[in-house]
């Protein structure tokens, strides 16, 4: 962790901008180097991958893998957590190096739902209660929560947030999708329009936010307060700017930052291979993807796009 400069407080971004774009947490993906690269196209809040808080208090070489800089705010750091001692006592040693903690409860994966993280908390508002006042209590940065559709009562849904929202929590994010359903299915307007008409505190929504046609629908269908995109701005990190597909000065800004970060080679190759998808024909795509090594991967794309490094490879 590398402690920034002067933080743009997320409040006071609530209060002045009524559209907020969001660049969502991505395992593996949203790490500094991406987030400053979204940032550079239209994205004001950015989140890290969720984070286990009792491994990340525990673990000092957990705690290596979230960097951070003056470049790369605001920025919210997402824990995933079922003890209230553990989440704070995460917040507390992230705390100095971020603008905002965010609690996940809405990751659907089932390794997650047995370690009783992320959507297992959907049935469990008391203990989501219990873990935010207790960051709230520990840490004097914004603390907000991100949940799913209930999967069987919406009820649970807004009984949860209202929960939520009595412990003081400073914003709501909602996926309106529940865990068991697949991303191809459609997001279900009505219940984050529930939420937001449930609480006073903003509402951020997620799903399906590809195009700025998308984040206009989800507006107009829920009265939100920002719109939040995952698979969107891999593939488009520069969707929020108006781009129909990544432009290559944006994969260009990729590139340098990534290499100059020290990114591994195979979330480098994930990355770019987002990005470039809609550019390359499906022959190439196969070509592209079979690549093994970061000196490839750059010069494929110098020798057919145009696309520089401009640092020393030294891989």
């Amino acid at each position: 962790m590398v402690y920034h400069g002067q933080r743009r407080s997320l409040l006071q971004l609530f209060e002045d901008q009524p559209r907020l774009n969001v660049c969502a947490p991505m395992v593996r993906y949203s790490k500094g180097a991406f987030r400053e690269v979204v940032r550079d196209y239209n994205v004001d809040i950015a989140y890290t991958p969720m984070i286990l808080a009792d491994v990340f208090k525990s673990s000092e070489f957990a705690r290596q893998d979230y960097t951070t800089n003056d470049r790369d705010c605001p920025v919210v750091v997402q824990f995933a957590a079922h003890d209230p001692t553990d989440l704070a006592h995460a917040a507390q040693l992230v705390a100095p190096y971020a603008d905002g903690i965010d609690l996940n409860c809405g990751c659907p994966q089932k390794w997650a739902y047995k370690e009783r993280i992320g959507a297992y908390l959907s049935d469990r508002p008391e203990t989501v209660r219990d873990m935010v006042r207790t960051v709230k209590s520990a840490v004097s940065i914004p603390c907000s929560v991100k949940i799913r559709k209930h999967p069987t009562d919406v009820r649970q849904t807004v009984e949860l947030v209202r929960r939520a929202q009595m412990m003081g929590v400073d914003w709501i994010t909602i996926h309106g999708r529940t865990r068991h359903q697949k991303s191809t299915e459609p997001i279900d307007y009505d219940v984050i329009r529930l939420v937001k008409e449930s609480v006073s505190v903003p509402v951020l929504a997620n799903g399906s936010i590809f195009t700025l046609a998308d984040a206009e629908a989800m507006y107009e269908n829920t009265g939100v307060d920002g719109v939040m995109s995952a698979r969107g701005l891999l593939q488009n990190p520069a969707l929020f700017a108006g781009f129909e597909q990544t432009p290559l000065a944006c994969v260009e800004k990729y590139v340098n930052r990534a290499l100059a970060y020290g990114t591994p080679t195979f979330i480098f190759h994930h990355h770019v291979m987002f990005m470039m998808e809609s550019i390359m024909s499906p022959v190439e795509r196969r070509t592209f993807n079979c690549l093994s090594s970061t000196p490839a991967i750059l010069d494929h794309l110098s020798r057919y796009y145009g696309v520089g490094y401009s640092g020393e490879c030294t891989f």
